[in-house]
């Protein structure tokens, strides 16, 4: 079986998106979610940023512009946070773009709605 890229690190970001979920369930806008789940993770004592942009390259290697990320945890792991109905196309396809446009090698799409 192969092993999942920072499979222990997403296991905990996972774990701690599951509890801010329960907690709060379904209708608050996303800032909510990604405000109390940043918190959560700074709990776990991760580092984590919020709102910080990233470059994002041409080629690898001409700067084209920025991205702001939702969270940054451990300068690693880039979390997009949502609270739709239903993750659409187009949320797939902004990460697979920012993986490609960026340095970061994980993104994580957590949809708190519905």
């Amino acid at each position: 079986m192969t092993e999942l890229l920072y499979s222990d690190l997403t296991k905990k970001i996972r774990q701690a998106a599951f509890e801010v979920h329960q907690y709060f369930g379904n209708g608050f806008l996303e800032k909510v979610y990604e405000n109390t789940l940043k918190y959560k993770l700074i709990k776990l004592e991760m580092i984590v940023k919020q709102q910080e942009p990233i470059k994002v390259y041409y080629e690898n290697k001409i700067i084209v512009g920025e991205y702001i990320a939702d969270l940054i945890v451990e300068n690693i792991i880039i979390i997009e946070v949502k609270a739709v109905k239903t993750l659409d196309k187009i949320h797939f396809s902004q990460l697979k773009n920012c993986l490609k446009a960026t340095k970061f090698r994980l993104w994580l799409l957590i949809n708190f709605g519905s």
